[in-house]
């Protein structure tokens, strides 16, 4: 090929070339175009629809402007009726005021015209009174001050006369139905309440299989009774009794202890000195946990909780102590079921008169021996470990020992009493209790006037007679109160002892 059909080749290709790009720009210049056109017709589409959007946000936003707008003048209009309504109100009150004041001002006029038409009598029935009184005066020959004195002491003599038989009547009626009240609270207390029939003794019988245990107790040269007797305490009194050892000691607590060590020491066999130390060492360990168990049952028992560990054992120690033969803890159980029923029968609380009634003789168990008296003693022990005041003054007032300040404290020494005077309840000897009766006859009868004595209910009650002509009622309220004193100073007794001074006049005349 020559070189200038490769020339013209080469042309037309370039030309095709140029041609073609041409067409194709054009075509890419709709192409661009139609593009363009399309976009703007969408971007107008989306500009109408925005437009639309904004309208209709505009619309929404200024019905709720207006609707504000509505509201705030609803508002404004509904306070401007009020404020109206409040000044019309206030019209109309300013104008009632202003008709009440002139209605006042009237009455008040009125008022004045009378009080100085009344200061005008008032001065006339003054001179018409001075005018009378002179004329009394001149016809009495007294004056008017000397007359209304003894008016004044007249009156005065006949309101003291008038209120002293008031107050006697109804002091005499008050003790007729306080009387019938208190014993009908106490009887009903007594029959609500189930009582034991137990005595104490001072000694315990240790029973044994055969009298060969004697000797092995006894130990060689006495060795062994001395070492338990110097361990516990407790008198052994190994004598002619068949199959028994006698355990004597006024301690309840060392005679437990000694029978307990004595029953182990015998079961096991084994009877020397350094043995007996040992078991009476463990049973002693042994009866403290025993006092405690003793006391937590005894509080659950009675339905009593919060009680201090202390006071517990306290309460355990009071099963090995008596008073006049009568088991200390019975007694105290007894006393605290007696004060719940008649502090429900008063309407107290009968828990609170359960826990002083439980708690009123701690002071006979103490640590330590001490000589202050028993109710004191547990009255400080109560208020050391925490217990009420109420509590406390029962504990301490159940024998007048303290001012009573509680309505628990009578009610906790007439069950104490009650408890310690039941048939039964205490040991005594018959000599002595005859002997305390005359002694209590016989201090009566040293006083002057006194004819008669007489001790009744068991030594409660001392009935006195005095002669009418040489004693009067102010006397004979003397003499009781001496009586009572020097019973209470001179003598010892249990509970309480009433006199009553009984002072009567007989009118004697013989028909002939």
């Amino acid at each position: 090929m020559d070189l200038t059909t490769l020339l013209t080749a080469v042309s037309a290709l370039v030309i095709g070339v140029v041609v073609g790009y041409f067409i194709l720009k054009a075509t890419l210049k709709k192409q661009a175009q139609k593009v363009i056109g399309d976009a703007n017709k969408e971007a107008e589409n989306i500009k109408k629809d925005k437009i639309l959007q904004a309208k209709e946000k505009f619309i929404e936003l200024k019905a709720e402007h207006e609707k504000v707008i509505n509201k705030r003048e609803r508002k404004m209009n509904e306070q401007a009726n009020r404020a109206k309504e409040r000044d019309k109100k206030l019209n109309q009150q300013a104008e009632e005021n202003n008709r009440k004041y002139k209605e006042i001002k009237r009455l008040e006029e009125t008022l004045k015209r009378k009080t100085d038409a009344n200061n005008r009598k008032a001065e006339e029935l003054e001179k018409m009174h001075k005018s009378q009184v002179e004329q009394l005066e001149v016809i009495s020959g007294l004056t008017g001050e000397e007359a209304k004195n003894q008016l004044q002491e007249a009156l005065r003599e006949e309101a003291k006369h008038e209120a002293a038989t008031f107050i006697q009547n109804t002091m005499e009626e008050a003790k007729l139905s306080a009387n019938q009240e208190a014993k009908k609270i106490v009887v009903q207390t007594i029959q609500r309440v189930a009582t034991e029939q137990a005595i104490e003794n001072s000694v315990s019988v240790f029973n044994i299989e055969n009298d060969d245990v004697k000797g092995r107790i006894i130990g060689r040269e006495g060795r062994n009774i001395r070492a338990l007797e110097s361990s516990t305490g407790v008198e052994i009194i190994v004598d002619d009794t068949p199959e028994a050892i006698i355990l004597s000691c006024f301690d309840p607590v060392r005679r437990e202890v000694a029978r307990l060590s004595l029953h182990k020491l015998v079961t096991d066999g084994r009877i020397h000195p350094a043995r007996i130390e040992e078991v009476v060492s463990k049973t002693r360990k042994q009866l403290d946990e025993e006092i405690i168990s003793i006391g937590k049952r005894t509080a659950i028992d009675l339905g009593i909780h919060g009680l201090h560990p202390e006071l517990i054992k306290m309460v355990g120690r009071m099963k090995y102590r008596s008073s006049y033969g009568q088991n200390l803890l019975q007694h105290s159980r007894e006393v605290a079921n007696l004060c719940a029923v008649m502090a429900s029968e008063l309407g107290l609380n009968p828990k609170l008169a359960k826990r002083a009634g439980l708690l009123h003789d701690i002071g006979k168990v103490p640590q330590e021996e001490t000589d202050v008296p028993h109710a004191i003693l547990g009255m400080q022990l109560a208020e050391k470990y925490g217990e009420k005041k109420d509590v406390c003054n029962a504990i301490g007032a159940h024998h007048d020992e303290i001012e009573m300040t509680s309505m628990l404290s009578p009610v906790v020494q007439v069950c104490d009493a009650i408890s310690g005077a039941r048939p039964g309840a205490r040991r005594q000897i018959a000599e002595s209790y005859i002997q305390r009766l005359k002694e209590l006859e016989d201090l009566a009868l040293g006083f002057d006037g006194v004819t008669k004595a007489y001790a009744i209910h068991a030594g409660r009650e001392l009935r006195v007679m005095v002669e009418s002509e040489k004693i009067n009622d102010a006397i004979a309220g003397q003499i009781s109160f001496d009586i009572s004193q020097k019973i209470q100073n001179e003598m010892t007794y249990p509970g309480q002892v009433k006199v009553t001074v009984i002072r009567e006049t007989r009118a004697v005349n013989v028909a002939k």
